[in-house]
């Protein structure tokens, strides 16, 4: 079966993730987070992108985009797996040995509101939830230690709205399992993240109707007596 067809609007703001093939680590030192930051940043000069906030872990990595062109992402994002890719196997001595990814990317839209905000917390607080850190600041490969970092190698959007004066506080705050469950869905199925109504008009307009349709086995009803 063939893959639905992407459908992608400028102006909203949507959630990006890939994962590494088979769960391989593709991020152990310090060139290799480097290698990729430099990668978005060139990306971000050539389709001029807008990240509002992203993530890098060993083996994955989340971005928050906000495009401000229709069709403008899955460009910027075929560009920048094609370009890691194959600088990862240059350097690492792999070329022609297999995929660094899974597959494409996964991705869904989330509305401007507060579900904007619980998106971003979501990506910058990856470590944390990996308990990999105390405090999601500590995280060194992330829009949350980047934003205010004078070394970084790009800007990051504002984004749709400007973030909160107690910003990592929020980060840090635990999510509870009903929110967990909302954006794992989400990644799985590619729905929209926001109040009803608007994820009802988004996914109309992005052709993903089918990602609000609830799964399961067709309930079985008796036969009817003859």
């Amino acid at each position: 079966m063939s893959s639905r067809k992407r459908i992608t609007k400028g102006g909203l703001v949507y959630h990006v993730l890939n994962r590494a093939n088979g769960r391989l680590r593709i991020f152990k030192k310090d060139f290799d987070f480097l290698a990729f930051e430099n990668v978005l940043a060139e990306g971000i000069e050539r389709f001029g992108m807008r990240i509002c906030s992203y993530c890098i872990m060993s083996n994955h990595w989340h971005m928050l985009l906000w495009p401000a062109d229709d069709d403008s992402m899955p460009a910027f994002m075929h560009w920048v797996t094609m370009t890691h890719t194959k600088r990862w196997h240059g350097a690492h001595g792999t070329t022609g040995f297999g995929h660094v990814y899974q597959g494409r990317y996964k991705s869904f839209p989330v509305q401007s509101n507060q579900r904007y905000f619980k998106t971003m917390s979501y990506v910058e607080a990856n470590p944390l939830r990996a308990k990999m850190v105390k405090s999601a600041a500590d995280w060194p490969w992330s829009s949350l230690t980047r934003r205010n970092d004078p070394d970084r190698l790009f800007d990051m959007s504002r984004g749709p709205m400007p973030l909160p004066a107690d910003w990592v506080r929020i980060v840090d705050r635990p999510f509870s399992k009903d929110e967990t469950a909302d954006f794992t869905n989400c990644i799985k199925r590619g729905c929209p993240y926001g109040e009803k109504d608007w994820v009802e008009e988004t996914a109309e307009a992005l052709n993903l109707q089918s990602t609000l349709i609830k799964r399961g086995r067709p309930r079985k009803y008796p036969e009817p007596a003859k």
